[in-house]
């Protein structure tokens, strides 16, 4: 795969996993949701992993496409970016975020 493929994909990566390290906290799961975060601390702490490994597979997309010194500075830099990207999209469009978890409530309530 070309390379610059690898650093699309880790973009893409960086953003899910900074967005659903935000959808783990109260503030931002509520804002997302339009509902209180009574979700169980289950799904928090599942949130919580899941953004973690995503963030951790963007390294290894950067990894695949440069060689280790300039793929940890691809690296950071997409996770600035990805945190940007996050912080943009819940000050405008927060609603936006909700396809990241597919199991919410508030979804299947809009479904209906």
């Amino acid at each position: 795969m070309p390379d610059v493929l690898w650093l699309i994909l880790g973009a893409v990566l960086s953003y899910a996993g900074m967005a659903w390290l935000a959808l783990a906290m109260d503030a931002h799961w509520g804002q997302v949701m339009h509902r209180p975060a009574k979700e169980a601390r289950a799904v928090r702490r599942g949130l919580r992993w899941l953004g973690a490994v995503t963030l951790g597979l963007s390294l290894l997309a950067c990894l695949a496409a440069d060689q280790a010194s300039m793929a940890i500075i691809e690296w950071v830099m997409l996770l600035g970016a990805g945190a940007m990207g996050v912080a943009l999209t819940l000050s405008r469009r927060p609603r936006w975020l909700m396809w990241l978890w597919p199991f919410s409530p508030a979804r299947s309530a809009d479904a209906k």
